[in-house]
């Protein structure tokens, strides 16, 4: 299955880093374990708090539940087959296995942009015209646009999948990555149709990206140019306050794949194990850190979970003092 001169693939093995030398192999894993487990402590966190705190059902902070469920999935899909790649010795995925996590690869991907966008948006239409925002978002129309932000990447991701499951796959089995990617994938196959696939992909992966990035960046200079015109200084903290943990989570998404594909398109080439570890940096470490920006730079997520920490602790020393 090894050989570059493969039929049919049943199966690809997952490479990772392949200059990584097998001594570094535990160290690896249980530093991948530890990215999953932040992944997935901070995420369920995030999503059981507020779901549980009556006081924080509100538009922004639903948005901030629909991120840390696509954070969540993202690191449940790609980490674990790496992590036993290197703790077991087990690289091999199957074929239509390797597809399955590609779709989701993408396809969180992009949902991730357009919840990005209504969360933008939320912020746009709250600093810009705030006696409008009570009307203009709810949590029904908050509920409508995320779920517009779920759906309408389906049938995009569906084209990339069925164009590439028609491809011949004859060149090697070898994923030289860390998880199944379309252009990991793609780049075994043979034959002229394989180009064609990759510009389709390209075209849809910019779309996915770049058209909610342009609304992005129109939502937020419009609101940096509204605190600016400010002449309270105490409320322009206030509201700066407020936007300060989206602009960060929008940064943690866009700066590094910016940065990636920039370097990429003026010829600047990283090795492959660099690649593979930006790669990396900027898919998982949005989701490994949204959680702390939620908590400590959201005020009132920040506020409420102080107040119930200070709750737990009067009602454990009432215990302990009653238990004396």
């Amino acid at each position: 299955m090894l050989s570059s001169n493969i039929t049919r693939v049943h199966n690809f093995f997952i490479v990772g880093f392949p200059g990584l030398s097998p001594s570094y192999y535990g160290p690896a894993s249980a530093v991948l374990f530890l990215v999953f487990l932040a992944i997935l402590v901070g995420n369920i966190f995030i999503l059981v708090f507020v779901i549980y705190e009556k006081s924080l059902q509100k538009p922004t902070y639903l948005v901030f539940c629909h991120l840390a469920l696509t954070d969540l999935s993202f690191g449940t899909v790609t980490l674990p087959k790496i992590i036993s790649k290197y703790w077991f010795g087990n690289s091999i995925i199957s074929f239509y296995g390797c597809f399955t996590q590609m779709f989701f690869v993408h396809y969180l991907g992009s949902v991730m942009s357009f919840l990005l966008l209504v969360m933008a948006l939320d912020r746009f239409i709250a600093i810009c015209v705030p006696l409008r925002y009570p009307v203009l978002i709810t949590n029904n129309i908050i509920f409508a646009l995320c779920g517009s932000a779920w759906f309408l990447p389906l049938p995009l991701m569906m084209i990339i999948i069925f164009q590439a499951l028609s491809l011949p796959y004859c060149q090697s089995n070898i994923i030289t990555q860390c998880y199944c990617d379309h252009i990991s994938i793609t780049n075994q196959a043979c034959g002229n149709d394989r180009k064609i696939a990759q510009i389709v992909t390209l075209c849809i992966a910019m779309f996915c990206l770049l058209v909610p990035l342009a609304f992005i960046l129109i939502s937020y200079v419009s609101v940096i140019i509204v605190i600016l015109k400010m002449s309270n200084s105490a409320g322009r903290s206030r509201i700066l306050a407020t936007c300060t943990p989206q602009i960060f989570i929008t940064c943690l998404f866009y700066l590094p794949r910016c940065f990636v594909y920039i370097a990429n398109t003026v010829g600047f080439s990283f090795s492959v194990d660099v690649r593979i570890l930006l790669i990396l940096l900027y898919s998982l470490l949005p989701a490994a850190v949204n959680p702390i920006i939620y908590c400590f730079k959201t005020q009132e997520i920040k506020h409420t979970l102080i107040k119930r920490i200070k709750v737990s602790k009067s009602k454990l020393c009432l215990v302990y003092d009653f238990s004396f």
